[in-house]
């Protein structure tokens, strides 16, 4: 009597059988290796781009605070200046936003601060050469972090530092102005700054005038030549 065979699981297609290894229900242990290492390459070609995608939302969470003062001031011994400051800022003025000024006398290397203003208070610093001096001539929500300090002395010369944060606007770049106490009766009538702006006024309406008289003579010349033709 024969004995009856049975078709192994462990043949080969190429030898008849069905098995697992080589039927039709698995693919081969090479093409399963080479689809994971593509699903890995494409998770890590996408993580690259999660990072700059949170990296964008955090800065669009964080936005900057624009200030905004003059570059000098000159003001007389004896009387009050008013240092102005104003800024702009993409988010609603609220209760946290502060405003910090800085002095950094001439010759200095640091500055050292003496007043601070928030939620509605001014807190001058009691150990400055600015105490009793300074007040607060602002107003928050027309945007307007300008302080005063009365009775201007030589030692006040130097560079005064506005500094504003509005949450969730806190990268800010401060203001400085450079003021210089002066005798009374010799402020002068010009700053630096404003004799440079009107120079440069000058120099731009000049310009501007020699193209308008290069302009008419040009139309002039080629309105004979089209008339004598």
């Amino acid at each position: 009597m024969l004995a009856r065979r049975f078709p192994s699981p462990w043949l080969s297609p190429a030898m008849g059988g069905e098995g697992t290894m080589g039927g039709k229900g698995g693919g081969s242990p090479g093409r399963k290796m080479a689809a994971g290492a593509t699903a890995a390459g494409r998770r890590g070609a996408c993580f690259p781009a999660l990072l700059v995608a949170a990296s964008v939302v955090c800065l669009a969470q964080v936005s900057a605070v624009d200030v905004h003062t003059p570059a000098e001031l000159s003001v007389e011994n004896g009387t009050e200046a008013k240092l102005p400051c104003t800024f702009a800022s993409s988010e609603v003025i609220s209760s946290a936003a502060s405003v910090t000024w800085s002095f950094q006398a001439e010759g200095s290397t640091t500055s050292v601060s003496f007043f601070y203003y928030s939620n509605g208070k001014a807190y001058p610093g009691k150990s400055t050469q600015f105490k009793d001096r300074s007040s607060w001539a602002g107003d928050l929500n027309k945007k307007d972090a300008s302080i005063n300090i009365a009775n201007m002395q030589f030692q006040d010369n130097g560079t005064y530092i506005c500094d504003v944060k509005n949450p969730p606007d806190i990268v800010v770049t401060p203001g400085e102005i450079k003021v210089r106490v002066v005798e009374r009766g010799n402020l002068p009538l010009f700053t630096p700054t404003l004799v440079a702006g009107i120079s440069i006024g000058g120099v731009l309406g000049l310009g501007l005038l020699i193209i308008l008289i290069v302009c008419v003579v040009y139309r002039k010349k080629n309105s004979k030549k089209h008339y004598s033709g």
